[in-house]
């Protein structure tokens, strides 16, 4: 039944949806002010980012090391930053680093901004705490906007996450990651187990749409 009910609410929704984020929206989360270009993911619409801001918000941040990889608008990022932590925003997308910026002033949040493809031009430190909201869906990405839904035919994305990520983290590291029932969670477990890490599920949240998921990354 909730198949059903989610199959039609998705063909009703989507098109809503894509027409009402083809223009610059605003969007307010926990007293953070984001202007949000359609080119960017809305945190707004997905339950996925603000599961994970909820959960984040539990934990000890003031003077931690906090990287969001693939911050988006940067709500994570800047809710991090506002909290005390030291806070690194990356995404691939251009328009995102802009966005992240623009936000950034705006609030009146400092934190770093790097464009990067993963951790690729991340300069080498170890993270304290690292927040991902990763794409899942099995496509090729073909814009830079898509890279923020598709993580590939054979889930290139994780493998490049998990073969890089042991250099970015210590011991104590907290690594979150979100997922849903929506994404091959098969796949991503055996490329992270291949790379010499365990997906533990630390919070199951189900919405009308999906099951999303809190995972911790573990050595």
């Amino acid at each position: 039944m909730r198949r059903t009910i989610k199959h039609i609410t998705t063909r009703l929704y989507k098109p809503l949806l894509v027409k009402y984020l083809s223009a610059t929206r605003t969007y307010t989360f926990k007293g953070i002010r984001l202007v949000i270009p359609p080119a960017v993911f809305h945190p707004g619409f997905f339950f996925s980012t603000r599961l994970l801001l909820r959960y984040i918000a539990k934990l000890p941040l003031k003077d931690r090391s906090f990287l969001e990889l693939g911050a988006g608008s940067g709500l994570i990022a800047l809710y991090a930053a506002r909290e005390g932590a030291q806070v690194t925003a990356s995404d691939i997308n251009q328009v995102a680093i802009h966005s992240l910026e623009m936000n950034s002033s705006s609030n009146r949040i400092p934190l770093t901004v790097i464009h990067s493809d993963l951790f690729k031009d991340i300069p080498w430190q170890q993270f304290d705490i690292i927040a991902i909201n990763p794409p899942y869906y099995k496509k090729q990405p073909q814009t830079p906007a898509e890279y923020a839904w598709y993580c590939g035919e054979q889930g290139e994305y994780f493998q490049q996450l998990f073969s890089s990520l042991r250099s970015y983290i210590h011991a104590q590291s907290v690594v979150l990651m979100v997922l849903s029932d929506g994404c091959d969670l098969n796949m991503i477990v055996e490329i992270a187990l291949s790379n010499g890490f365990k997906l533990n599920c630390v919070l199951q949240k189900k919405n009308w749409i999906e099951v999303d998921y809190i995972f911790q990354v573990n050595e």
